[in-house]
């Protein structure tokens, strides 16, 4: 039997380590969903994948449990010969005090093991100083057989903290499918469109502030999707008087998600950190005009003027002049969208990104 030129004689055994699971919210667990199903499509004979919950979806005392569990499941796979690589998806604060423990039990257990960087303010957490934590943070990075970043500016980072993991380190971009709903747009309005959490780390009061500058423009709407503080945005917003161009439906699904994409016309994301967000690379995949910022590997994606338009973060006049310049030219939305969406289909799609993650598997056993 063959899949993709290779002999399902021995397959490769791979756990990979998700916070929550099918149903979680984080860019993490939908990356990894999103690699899930690709891999069960393409029913590969070469790679057998466990995804394995390591943080749980509820409140962070029970975590502990979570992480023991995961250890005791890579133990019985090690006995039984099943885990040949251990790929360990990791973002800051009690997500790497986490990781410490099952990068520590996974060399016990004598696994190869990858590190999958997410977390948008890793520059913070981990301190450059000659502290334990930070010790231990840099052993766990170069005794990994991979470090997989998202962008330049990520592994320049890791290179900078943990220089004996720098021949090791591997950029692969987040990556999304093509939408199976066609784009249609809003029509008459233009639907500008936000998805994340909704607070101050992803510049939702700039974004409120700048549609409120746009208040007498007629001709467009909004949508600010996500869970986190969607009360007191709703609230604000309409204090000044925006309550019927603005719509707050809280934490969507991926079925809503879809729909969502595909009657928006413009995707903006303000956000003031971030690694390489999931909802930039969706409206991208379906050829909506981005208004984002260059804050961690977005500019490895977006090209001013290019393939969207970046403004600085907490730039309310910036923001608000880039939103209206697409409210007002369908050509220059046409033409960003277009570009972008070229750049998804070269650089973002799903099926290379699972192949890529696959021969990274192969190659960090074979370390």
């Amino acid at each position: 039997m063959m899949a993709n030129g290779v002999s399902s004689a021995k397959p490769l055994h791979v756990l990979v380590s998700i916070p929550s699971g099918p149903t979680g919210q984080g860019g993490i667990d939908r990356i990894m969903a999103s690699l899930k199903k690709e891999l069960d499509r393409e029913q590969r004979a070469d790679i057998d994948v466990r995804f394995l919950v390591s943080r749980g979806s509820g409140h962070v005392a029970l975590s502990g449990l979570y992480v023991i569990g995961f250890c005791l499941r890579m133990l019985a796979a090690r006995v039984a010969g099943r885990a040949d690589v251990v790929h360990i998806n990791i973002s800051s604060y009690g997500s790497t005090y986490r990781k410490l423990l099952i990068a520590a039990f996974t060399r016990l257990l004598g696994i190869p093991y990858i590190l999958h960087l997410h977390g948008s303010e890793y520059r913070l957490f981990w301190k450059d100083d000659t502290s334990f934590l930070s010790g231990r943070i840099r052993s766990m990075f170069e005794r990994a057989a991979r470090v997989v970043v998202l962008g330049r500016t990520w592994r320049d980072f890791i290179a900078g903290r943990a220089p004996g993991a720098t021949e090791h380190i591997a950029i692969v971009p987040n990556a999304t499918e093509i939408p199976t709903l066609a784009h249609v747009g809003d029509g008459e309005s233009v639907h500008i469109l936000f998805l994340g959490r909704v607070g101050e780390r992803k510049g939702v009061p700039q974004l409120i502030d700048a549609l409120h500058e746009m208040h007498d423009h007629p001709g467009w709407r909004a949508t600010i999707a996500g869970d986190g503080d969607v009360e007191a945005s709703k609230s604000r917003s309409t204090a000044l008087g925006l309550g019927d161009r603005i719509a707050f439906p809280g934490w969507v699904g991926p079925a809503a998600v879809a729909s969502l994409i595909a009657s928006a016309d413009i995707l903006v994301l303000p956000s003031f950190a971030e690694n390489l967000p999931v909802s930039v690379i969706e409206g991208m995949a379906a050829g909506l005009a981005v208004v984002a910022t260059p804050v961690g590997a977005v500019e490895d994606i977006i090209k001013d003027g290019e393939t969207g338009f970046l403004v600085p973060p907490g730039d309310v006049p910036a923001l608000t002049d880039a939103l209206l310049r697409l409210v007002n030219d369908p050509a220059l939305r046409a033409r960003l969208g277009s570009a972008a969406q070229a750049v998804h289909r070269e650089c973002l799609e799903l099926a290379p990104f699972a192949e890529t993650i696959c021969n990274i598997w192969k190659a960090s056993a074979r370390r």
